[in-house]
């Protein structure tokens, strides 16, 4: 709790994965990946009640074992690949009125993005709640190599355009303007904020900055390794 503000922490896990089949449960630097963000969470003073959103009983009885058992499973539905994460966080919404539990502000917690700094959290629940203005946060990495100006595509007759049409010519990354990317690291919105527009991504939309050693996501192997790797050299104060 902050300001007397509620805060509940939903950590989406999924017992399906295409690109790296069972990554949710995989151990990534001796702990199941989703382990770090259940672990992350009750570091965090600030955070409420956390959930395991999944619908698999093997990803329920992880969080078990790290302290956070579900209190109840996401319905088969919305747990496919086609399903958006807004229906798992207002049915967890929902699940939990039925309880009789009421939340100011919700905290999605990817666990594909575990590279989180120690006041990360704390910090970003801070910076929201403080805000005047602000309905919602959402972690962003600044964009390097791949910057929109920069990215080409293969046109129908087989040719190397640029992706974005502009009349301005980019041939160095540093001549772009900034540009940014969401990772997963946290969002936070209002609950009734995000009731009614089903999206992290509000008119009303603050930034919370990343590292650059931060700007990863675990879709396959390789960022599997990756971030494993540069977990490793954070652990030994190496970054």
């Amino acid at each position: 709790m902050y300001n007397d503000k509620k805060i509940l922490a939903i950590i989406p896990a999924r017992g399906g994965s295409k690109g790296l089949p069972g990554k949710n449960i995989k151990l990534w630097n001796r702990k199941p990946l989703l382990a770090w963000s259940v672990l992350q969470a009750q570091k965090c003073e600030l955070i409420d009640e956390i959930l395991i959103s999944t619908e698999d009983p093997d990803i329920a009885e992880i969080a078990m074992n790290y302290g956070s058992p579900p209190l109840f499973l996401r319905p088969e539905e919305f747990a496919t690949d086609e399903s958006p994460i807004s229906d798992a966080i207002l049915h967890a919404l929902d699940a939990y009125e039925k309880l009789g539990k009421s939340f100011d502000f919700i905290v999605l917690l990817e666990p594909t993005s575990p590279l989180r700094g120690e006041e990360d959290l704390n910090g970003a629940i801070i910076k929201l709640i403080e805000s005047n203005e602000a309905d919602s946060l959402v972690s962003v990495g600044e964009v390097h190599m791949e910057h929109p100006m920069i990215i080409k595509k293969i046109n129908k007759e087989g040719f190397v355009v640029p992706y974005i049409e502009s009349t301005t010519a980019i041939y160095q990354r540093q001549q772009a303007d900034k540009a940014y990317f969401p990772y997963g690291v946290i969002y936070i919105c209002k609950v009734d904020v995000y009731k009614d527009l089903k999206t992290f991504y509000t008119p009303k939309t603050i930034p919370f900055m990343i590292e650059r050693w931060q700007n990863f996501e675990i879709d396959d192997q390789i960022d599997f390794s990756l971030t494993e790797y540069i977990e490793k050299l954070k652990m030994k104060s190496q970054l």
